[in-house]
């Protein structure tokens, strides 16, 4: 186990789980979320239109520093603890203290990785730091009703279905529906 895995469990990390770290970005992530945000197999859930630069993921790397109260979001990584290898990303957005909220998305970047249990392990991490760190009272997120898998995972980790917008996506042939779900602490 790597020193600051062992050191940061010593410590309770609530970003540290069983298999699973929840990191800051680095500016070594660079190439990898450059790969990431440019696959065009994920834009169809990630409601990306066009590809993103190495130049915007630079800037974006080097304001990752700031507090999630300044830009509310955070963006982490989602990492293996027996070898350190970065397998996605997790993020927390439309944050809002006052009305103690926010959004979450997550990506299991390679297909070798997906259904393995990473991201039910990301995300109840995410959502158990919201609630008990940041002190939130809920946490949402919105799925296209085609994407069973999406919705297999929130729902196994006891988001609700609170809502369907209609016609809401468009694919690049018809509009599908998605739903809005969320968990409250």
């Amino acid at each position: 186990m790597a020193l600051y895995t062992h050191v940061t469990k010593m410590i309770n990390n609530p970003l540290i789980g069983k298999d699973l770290a929840l990191r800051a970005l680095e500016p070594e992530d660079l190439e990898l979320l450059y790969l990431w945000e440019n696959d065009m197999d994920i834009w169809n859930v990630s409601n990306t239109l066009v590809p993103v630069s190495r130049y915007i993921l630079k800037k974006y790397l080097e304001n990752a520093h700031k507090d999630i109260y300044e830009t509310k979001q955070l963006r982490l990584i989602i990492q293996l603890q027996e070898n350190n290898r970065a397998i996605g990303t997790i993020d927390l957005f439309d944050f809002d203290p006052y009305h103690k909220r926010a959004g979450v998305g997550i990506l299991i970047a390679d297909k070798g990785d997906r259904r393995k249990g990473y991201a039910r392990e990301a995300l109840d991490t995410l959502v158990s730091y919201a609630f008990n760190t940041l002190n939130l009272h809920l946490v949402y997120c919105t799925i296209s009703t085609q994407n069973s898998a999406s919705l297999e995972l929130f729902r196994q980790a006891g988001f609700d279905i609170t809502g369907t917008k209609k016609e809401w996506i468009w694919d690049g042939d018809k509009f599908l529906d998605e739903h809005f779900l969320q968990i409250v602490k």
